[in-house]
């Protein structure tokens, strides 16, 4: 089986970063193929960001077709472009954020999402409503770590990420984390050691969903919503992504 991640911006070191996680919890058997786009953002922190970031990412979903991958995983907390890269796969396409909240409501009655920057709240806010998880997501919490200070050598950002999940517990009345960017993936176990409460990052999870449902060998539904892009001749600069 093949799977592969795509991380929607540039940053090389974060994309190998979230391999090594995926491939600790992937099956024998399994490979991931992580990849970043080579044009986009270095790191997606709003909504002009995501959208600017779709068009690498989308790029990538047409490649992996070509090369035969059974699933994907888009690797950013905003879930950019899932619902068109479901037109293109034939395979079951996975956010983590989607991932992270489902598995959440599961083993928690509630959980409070820890991300990184204010703004980015009301997109994680949307992303649970979306979802039908309203009714689990206690909170969305800020700590107002940049995205790129998450693998900064002597950067606070670990223990300011824990601090603010312990408050979450504390004053959300939540039982679980949703660790709110993707970049947060290699240290979940350390949070969540260090808070004594279920800590769910989307990575791992949407890894092992979109495992299970390749192993079932279901395939994104193609009438509908999911039907592949109509065919057309698109102008300018957006020429090399015409639907065939």
């Amino acid at each position: 089986m093949r799977i592969k991640l795509i991380n929607p911006n540039t940053t090389q070191r974060m994309t190998d970063s979230m391999a090594r996680c995926a491939r600790e919890v992937a099956a024998p058997g399994t490979e991931i193929i992580a990849v970043s786009p080579t044009m986009g953002p270095p790191s997606i922190e709003g909504y002009y960001d995501e959208a600017l970031a779709s068009l690498g990412l989308l790029a990538e979903v047409e490649a992996g077709e070509r090369q035969g991958v059974d699933a994907y995983v888009i690797a950013c907390f905003g879930d950019p472009a899932l619902y068109a890269a479901r037109e293109l796969a034939r395979g079951p396409v996975i956010g983590i954020a989607e991932a992270a909240m489902h598995a959440a409501s599961v083993i928690a009655p509630g959980f409070s999402v820890v991300t990184t920057l204010r703004r980015t709240c009301g997109m994680a806010w949307h992303l649970a409503e979306r979802y039908g998880m309203s009714r689990f997501c206690k909170n969305v919490r800020a700590t107002n770590v940049a995205v790129l200070e998450l693998d900064e050598p002597g950067s606070a950002a670990r223990a300011t990420i824990i601090d603010e999940c312990r408050r979450a517990l504390d004053e959300d009345g939540s039982d679980a984390i949703v660790l709110g960017c993707a970049g947060m993936a290699e240290f979940c176990r350390e949070v969540e050691a260090a808070i004594g409460a279920p800590v769910v990052e989307g990575v791992t999870a949407a890894v092992k969903w979109a495992e299970a449902l390749a192993a079932l060998k279901l395939h994104t539904a193609k009438r509908g919503d999911y039907a592949r892009p109509l065919a057309k001749r698109y102008d300018g600069v957006l020429a090399d992504f015409s639907p065939r």
